[in-house]
């Protein structure tokens, strides 16, 4: 089998691509892409329960206190106790952390913006329609469980 054209393969190139993008970009501006990627999912007023950031990007614990720790140093975010649940810490952007977070959301915009120039709407459709069905498939264990059917 040609792994060039084996649909993991594309998925994981394509990805690495779009990761060193963005991490050179972010470079630029003293972060990095899971800097960015965490200041564009914190609520830009309200902020977001800590507990919530990681699920919310996929990501683990210990990953993401890292990453918090990291922009807690570079004043791009604080932490508040929670109104809602005394025991749970809010993540909140400063205003450093607003700035960097629409630096974020532009280059996110420019990069769909420019990629949606060079492809058809139909050729996009496809794409998301594809990739959700991949996600459906394996949100519902569908994969290997087929395989292990047929056996």
């Amino acid at each position: 089998m040609d792994r060039n054209k084996t649909i993991d393969h594309q998925l994981r190139a394509t990805w690495q691509a779009v990761a060193k993008m963005y991490n050179e970009q972010a470079a630029n501006h003293g972060s990095t892409m899971a800097m960015a990627f965490v200041l564009l999912s914190i609520h830009k007023e309200n902020g977001t329960p800590s507990t919530a950031l990681g699920p919310m990007m996929g990501m683990e614990p210990t990953s993401l206190s890292r990453i918090l720790k990291s922009m807690e140093d570079k004043g791009a975010i604080y932490r508040e106790k929670n109104p809602e649940d005394g025991r749970s810490v809010m993540i909140k952007l400063t205003a450093y952390g607003k700035e960097m977070r629409e630096i974020s959301k532009g280059h996110v915009y420019q990069f769909n913006d420019f990629v949606k120039s060079q492809v058809t709407e139909e050729e996009l459709d496809g794409f998301f329609k594809v990739t959700s069905t991949i996600n459906k498939l394996i949100a519902e264990k569908k994969i290997f469980e087929a395989i292990q059917q047929d056996k």
